[in-house]
């Protein structure tokens, strides 16, 4: 993931994406680079518009969140049903057995 940060700093500073520079801005984060990673995103990045690709990443990601920010508050909503533990009906049971010998 520390790549891909790397890659859209780096492009928020108007800087041109090289592998050379996503191994600068991660050494200069106190991280271990991995040489072949850095030129696998830089190649793959070859022919993106990133800021195409970020606007539409920032379209999609509320889209995607409404339905589950949709059916929250329903969850909530929802009455609890009271559970009580099985032991507890037990000990009840045992107990109006107790009653029940001593009134015949």
């Amino acid at each position: 993931m520390e790549y891909v940060y790397a890659a859209l700093l780096l492009h928020s500073a108007g800087k041109k994406v090289t592998d050379e520079a996503i191994t600068a801005v991660i050494k200069a984060a106190g991280s271990e680079v991995d040489p072949v990673r850095a030129k696998a995103l830089v190649s793959a990045l070859e022919g993106v518009n990133i800021e195409e690709a970020i606007s539409k990443a920032a379209f999609a990601a509320p889209a995607a969140a409404a339905p589950a920010a949709a059916a929250a508050p329903a969850a909530a909503e929802a009455p609890k049903k009271e559970e009580k533990p099985k032991d507890k009906e037990k000990a009840e049971e045992s107990g109006m057995e107790g009653l029940g010998a001593l009134f015949g």
